[in-house]
């Protein structure tokens, strides 16, 4: 026989559990490089830039500060945007088929 209990009971150890994992990634540091090296980009596991250098025979050195910090901020806005957007498709794409169950949360899994 099917318990709903026990089911409901594991449902809430893996909301858990990814919530722990969702929170950690925003530690993890990732770096990779283009043109040799001469411009690098780092992320979080969250998908934001934290970090962009870019080598100073690209630009006038008195801008590479700036020019660094409006790429990042670019970057993030745009993905931000991206992710509240893909959300809100995702939201009207699966309309009526998700029950709504109160007390569960599954927007975390669309994204």
């Amino acid at each position: 026989m099917f318990d709903m209990m026990k089911m409901m009971g594991k449902m809430k150890e893996v909301q858990a559990r990814l919530k722990e994992a969702q929170d950690n990634l925003e530690h993890l540091r990732i770096t990779a490089e283009s043109g040799a090296g001469m411009v690098k980009a780092t992320v979080n596991g969250k998908k934001q830039v934290i970090a962009i250098d870019i080598d100073p025979s690209l630009i006038k050195p008195e801008d590479k500060t700036i020019v660094q910090d409006l790429i990042v901020a670019a970057i993030n806005k745009a993905t931000s945007e991206a992710e509240i957007q893909a959300k809100e498709l995702l939201k009207k794409s699966t309309e009526g088929l998700l029950p709504n169950i109160p007390g569960m949360d599954l927007s975390n899994l669309m994204g």
